[in-house]
C-alpha cells in the first residue's frame, strides 16, 4: 500500500481574491537575503530575472509597503537587501506557516494512519 501524506499550499490573495504570494516568494526573499541580489536569487531558482522582478513588484503593490531596498550599479556595487518590514513579514509568515502544518498534521493524522502511513 502507498504510504499517504499531507502537503499544504498556502497563499496569500488581494481584495479580489486572486493570489499574489505563495511559498515560492518566501524562498526568492530568503534567497535574496542571503544573496544580496536578486539576479542571483532568480537564477539560483531557475527563474528569469524580469520574472523576479514582475513578481516582487506586484508583491509589494498588493502589500503596500516596500520590501526591497534595490541599489543600481552592476555586479560589484549594485544588489538588494530586504527592508525591515520584509524581515518581520519573513518571520511571521514563517512563523504562521509553521503553525498551520502542525496543526492540519494533527488533524490529518488518523486520517493519514488508516490509509497505510
Amino acid at each position: 500500500m502507498t504510504k499517504a501524506g499531507l502537503r499544504l499550499r498556502i497563499s496569500l490573495t488581494n481584495a479580489e481574491g486572486e493570489p499574489f504570494m505563495g511559498i515560492g516568494l518566501i524562498w526568492l526573499l530568503e534567497r535574496i537575503r542571503r544573496l544580496k541580489s536578486i539576479k542571483l536569487a532568480a537564477k539560483d531558482m531557475g527563474m528569469s530575472c524580469m520574472k523576479a522582478h514582475g513578481i516582487l513588484r506586484r508583491l509589494e503593490e498588493n502589500l503596500g509597503r516596500r520590501l526591497l531596498i534595490r541599489r543600481k550599479g552592476g555586479y560589484d556595487r549594485g544588489g538588494a537587501e530586504l527592508t525591515p518590514f520584509a524581515e518581520e513579514f519573513l518571520a511571521d509568515f514563517n512563523k504562521r506557516q509553521s503553525r498551520v502544518e502542525s496543526c492540519a498534521r494533527r488533524e490529518f493524522t488518523g486520517l493519514l494512519k488508516g490509509l497505510g502511513r
